[in-house]
């Protein structure tokens, strides 16, 4: 449980901070001097996808490095992993992120009130603040929640999809413990593919953790119950989606990669022995 809290708060820590680099930190700072526009995304988009990285470098030889609630119940379903683990697992994930996000608060909360102030915004009424720590969905969605729903389960699955490809000893995973670095990759591609629907939560305590925090912190009804203009009772969506689009990641991959390569593994154990020289 250390491990996986530690791994988060590394996971959240970093990611997290990019979005205020993006956000706050260097409109603000004055260090950006022309606008980024869409190239802000790519701060976005690789933050998170290194901060992937580090987090498993630190839990992985520990606890897996699972870091993401949706990839512990994906593996317990799957059977690789105990389901008296599950639980225990997801709330040191949640209070990783949840510390994670205090933390970053902390550093950028200067640069989060000066936008405000600028913006001439309370705090309560600040989505593009409140978008540092958690998500939201794009506003062409309106009050559906089926299509941010559809948008974090085909992102979380496609990511249990290439994870378990990824660990698969008999596909073509990376040696060398590269497999960190590659699935930080993963998580810049789904990034670059599908971030701007949602804004890529894919993991439901890397969202529930800091929307939690930001509703303490005065961010109001736009952390919970995730009610803001367009969008009403979003906060489930985060959690729900990528708990599904896990499962359902992890079973296509069992469905119909794994049975292969069980057969071709036991046809090359079983097979006729060759005569020696």
């Amino acid at each position: 449980m250390l491990a996986e809290f530690l791994g988060t708060f590394v996971l959240l820590l970093l990611g997290i901070g990019s979005v205020a680099v993006a956000v706050v930190g260097l409109p603000g700072s004055g260090r950006q001097f022309v606008e980024f526009g869409p190239a802000n995304w790519l701060i976005i988009s690789w933050g998170w996808g290194l901060a992937v990285v580090f987090g498993v470098y630190v839990a992985g030889g520990i606890s897996g490095a699972h870091l993401n609630p949706a990839v512990t119940l994906a593996f317990a379903v799957r059977r690789d992993f105990p389901w008296r683990k599950v639980l225990p697992y997801w709330l040191a994930q949640v209070v990783g992120a949840f510390v994670a996000a205090a933390l970053v608060y902390a550093c950028y909360r200067w640069a989060i009130d000066a936008a405000n102030t600028k913006a001439e915004l309370p705090r309560d009424e600040s989505l593009a603040t409140y978008s540092i720590f958690a998500t939201f969905p794009a506003e062409y969605f309106g009050n559906s929640w089926w299509g941010p729903l559809l948008d974090q389960i085909v992102g979380t699955g496609i990511l249990l999809l290439l994870i378990c490809a990824l660990i698969d000893m008999r596909n073509v995973a990376p040696l060398s413990n590269l497999h960190p670095f590659i699935i930080g990759l993963v998580v810049v591609a789904i990034g670059l593919t599908f971030g701007t629907n949602a804004g890529y939560a894919i993991n439901p305590a890397r969202d529930f953790g800091p929307r939690l925090f930001t509703f303490f912190e005065g961010w109001g009804d736009i952390a919970l119950p995730g009610t803001f203009g367009w969008f009403s009772g979003y906060w489930w969506i985060p959690i729900v989606g990528p708990l599904i689009g896990g499962v359902a990641g992890v079973l296509v991959y069992d469905l119909i990669i794994k049975p292969v390569l069980t057969a071709r593994a036991g046809a090359q154990e079983e097979g006729p022995a060759t005569e020696e020289p």
